[in-house]
């Protein structure tokens, strides 16, 4: 039996034009064959119609999140813009105990973008969408004029629903408790200063990109009193730590021996003069644990494939006079402060 002909294609250009964002035809070829052939979002409403049976349970919650994507190259190792709206997306939703379920993209796209480029971002998005277990159901597209925006911005907003009786946030953190990192730290941010190719750098550094709520839901069931969790994206781990140490009223320490960290990366930063502790992760978070549930945590961790790495890197204790602090390698402390100013500029 003969396989089905593709269907013709509609869509002529090769590059965007304004004329894909006025309205008529020549936008609707555009959304239609680079975006909702690709989605298939539910019906063709201007809103998408959703219902779960999760929400019928007692004390369950809806989740909900919004952000906005902007990185130069749109392109990299690990990853591109389409993977990071994606994954930060559900990220942010998995890190507060919500199983995510549906998203939104909205698209800035500026004239004489290639088409071929958004239907590469177009297809990472439906591949990293299907990884995480969410749907694409509603978006919008923008067209402006050359040089009012850097090829493509994209924008997400996030649904899920947080099962009952779970609670996890940063208040929660309790002196005792136990902070793991589920990888490597600093890749994204490295990966991304290496791509711009402003610095003549060569590494075989990759994005840490990835979903991680089968991550985070491997370790709700194995650690139930799982404190808070955080997604150490812009401002890296450290900024991450504070926000969540100020939040509870603890200091964490961190120990700088266990902290994993590639030699790469390690070797960028050295000659930079940057600090990996404030380098940008996509796939990376940190998770506060109660001390008897740790092992539980780590093991249900390293059982994923977005924390294999897994590792335990210090631990929350009484308020001090700074949020987090980390005991060196040489035995000393030193202080570990929120980023001040910006490493490195559109990251993500």
């Amino acid at each position: 039996m003969n396989a089905p002909s593709p269907k013709p294609s509609r869509l002529r250009d090769s590059h965007v034009t304004l004329a894909h964002g006025g309205g008529g035809r020549a936008m609707r070829d555009l959304i239609e064959e680079v975006f909702t052939d690709v989605f298939l979002p539910p019906g063709s409403e201007d809103q998408a119609r959703l219902m779960t049976g999760a929400l019928q349970e007692p004390g369950a919650q809806l989740a909900f999140t919004t952000d906005s994507f902007v990185v130069t190259p749109l392109e990299f190792p690990g990853g591109d813009i389409g993977k990071l709206a994606v994954c930060g997306t559900v990220n942010d939703l998995a890190v507060g105990g919500a199983v995510p379920l549906w998203l939104s993209a909205s698209f800035i796209i500026e004239e004489g973008t290639e088409i071929a480029l958004l239907r590469r971002i177009v297809a990472s998005m439906a591949t990293e969408a299907a990884k995480a277990g969410v749907r694409i159901v509603t978006g919008d597209t923008k067209v402006v004029g050359r040089g009012s925006c850097d090829q493509v911005f994209i924008t997400t907003a996030g649904v899920g629903v947080i099962a009952p009786g779970c609670d996890i946030r940063a208040e929660h953190i309790r002196p005792g408790d136990v902070a793991i990192v589920n990888g490597v730290l600093g890749d994204h941010g490295a990966t991304i200063l290496a791509a711009r190719g402003d610095l003549a750098l060569s590494t075989p550094l990759q994005s840490d990109c990835q979903p991680l709520n089968h991550l985070m839901q491997a370790v709700l069931a194995a650690a139930p009193d799982t404190r808070a969790a955080r997604d150490a994206t812009r401002g890296g781990l450290a900024s991450a730590l504070n926000e969540m140490a100020e939040a509870a009223g603890v200091t964490v320490e961190i120990e700088e021996t266990a902290l994993p960290l590639r030699a790469e990366v390690k070797g960028m930063c050295e000659i930079l003069g940057l600090d990996p502790l404030y380098l940008a992760n996509e796939g990376t978070l940190v998770v506060f644990v109660p001390e008897d549930q740790a092992e539980a945590a780590l093991t249900a961790m390293r059982g994923t494939e977005a924390g294999r790495g897994a590792v335990v890197i210090g631990r929350a204790g009484p308020k001090g006079s700074v949020p987090a602090v980390m005991r060196t390698a040489f035995g000393g402390q030193r202080i570990v402060d929120m980023l001040v100013g910006e490493q490195l500029p559109r990251i993500c």
